[in-house]
């Protein structure tokens, strides 16, 4: 089985946010545990005195604030970079992730639309490994939000009814949601999602750089990677670029 760890970051309410970005990875079922020794080795590292207390959010290390509070501004993002390539130098891992322009989907809900577009890639993903003779199951775990009601009935209407590129084939079971502190997987998938948010909404691409390279692909094909904008607002983006071309 593979799981896919999401978090998002931005708000649909918050008028001063111009997207929404639902974003993390997939990795192997007997990955997890491996991963989360390195990021405990890390936290360890930083506040020796209580690791497991730490907690690894991308705005609260660009902010200093909860656990990051008076830690120095630098050492704070050589943490969050260094926790980043954790996922980008691991083959083992893959990144997916969808922005999600709020102003070009109105009237849908930003983060049901970015939703739908990774469950269907991630699924497709799934696909493509069956494909190969290396047929596996999905299971798509979420931080716990105001979302969870909503994004449980879609996911459910995606494998029975379907969604507007087809139907959920590959899913063993509606989302799971749970509480970030508890699991460092759903703490690296807000790290992945704070870098597109970053990127998308501060023009700065060294952090989703650090992480590139693992986006879902299949012959130079980049599938994990989606910018949800419509044509009156252009972008450059490696996803609006590949879809220009194709």
């Amino acid at each position: 089985m593979y799981l896919l760890y999401l978090d998002y970051s931005g708000s649909s309410g918050n008028a001063s946010d111009k997207h929404v970005i639902l974003a993390g990875f997939a990795v192997f079922e007997r990955q997890p545990h491996w991963l989360s020794l390195k990021l405990d080795d890390l936290a360890k590292e930083m506040w020796p005195e209580n690791p497991q207390g730490l907690e690894f959010r991308g705005a609260d290390m660009f902010s200093g604030k909860r656990h990051w509070r008076g830690v120095e501004k630098a050492r704070r993002l050589d943490a969050y970079r260094r926790a980043l390539a954790i996922l980008g130098t691991s083959r083992l891992v893959h990144v997916f992730g969808v922005a999600v322009h709020k102003a070009s989907v109105s009237p849908d809900d930003p983060m049901e639309r970015a939703f739908e577009a990774v469950a269907n890639r991630f699924d497709r993903f799934l696909g493509r490994l069956h494909k190969q003779n290396n047929t596996q199951r999905g299971l798509i775990v979420l931080d716990k939000s105001s979302y969870e009601t909503s994004l449980q009935g879609l996911a459910t209407n995606f494998r029975s009814v379907g969604h507007r590129w087809g139907q959920l084939f590959n899913l063993t079971d509606v989302p799971l949601f749970v509480d970030s502190r508890a699991t460092r997987l759903i703490q690296y998938a807000d790290l992945v999602a704070y870098a597109l948010r970053r990127y998308y909404e501060n023009g700065q691409s060294a952090y989703l750089d650090t992480i590139s390279g693992r986006f879902d692909a299949q012959g130079g094909v980049v599938h994990g990677l989606a910018h949800m904008v419509s044509p009156e607002y252009p972008c450059n983006c490696q996803a609006c670029r590949q879809r220009v071309r194709t």
